[in-house]
């Protein structure tokens, strides 16, 4: 029986994992505190002989930082171009919506709901177009930060549990 929760909790770790690299792209999960937990798990079941506390408060600094650069990069693009509260606010509903039709929706939707933000706020198309595109580049900036921090999280289990 023991030996039966030992293989469910890796599963359950490796499925957890696996989903956070999804969520280091799908916003809508959280794909690097998912990771961590995983890891957690795994170090859980090995009596955290390979991964100790340093390399746990490691995986949890480096899941702090990204929970920061999640809420950060988009806000940030955008603000940096001339944002108003209607053009984050229209970014914000566009991710939301975005979510249930992909990858497209995740990468389009921000930015035209950036744009309708600022449309309705000032009427100018110009600004709203600089809006739009900043709130882009900050998305995939993000998106790129995340994905360097996940496979450094997982590089950094894999090292510890071959140790």
């Amino acid at each position: 029986m023991e030996m039966l929760i030992t293989y469910g909790l890796y599963i359950l770790a490796f499925l957890l994992i696996a989903c956070g690299i999804a969520g280091t792209i799908i916003p809508a999960l959280p794909g690097i505190p998912m990771i961590f937990i995983g890891g957690w798990i795994i170090a859980y079941v090995d009596d955290y002989a390979h991964m100790g506390t340093g390399t746990l408060i490691f995986l949890g600094v480096l899941t702090a930082l990204s929970i920061l650069i999640d809420w950060v990069s988009q806000t940030m693009g955008a603000q940096k171009a001339g944002a108003t509260k209607l053009g984050l606010t229209g970014a914000l509903i566009g991710t939301i919506v975005g979510i249930p039709f992909g990858l497209v929706g995740i990468f389009l939707f921000p930015v035209i709901g950036a744009f309708a933000g600022e449309m309705i706020g000032h009427r100018d198309m110009r600004k709203a177009t600089k809006v739009s595109w900043a709130t882009w580049v900050g998305m995939i900036a993000g998106i790129a930060a995340k994905v360097a921090i996940a496979f450094i999280m997982i590089g950094t289990m894999i090292a510890m549990m071959l140790l």
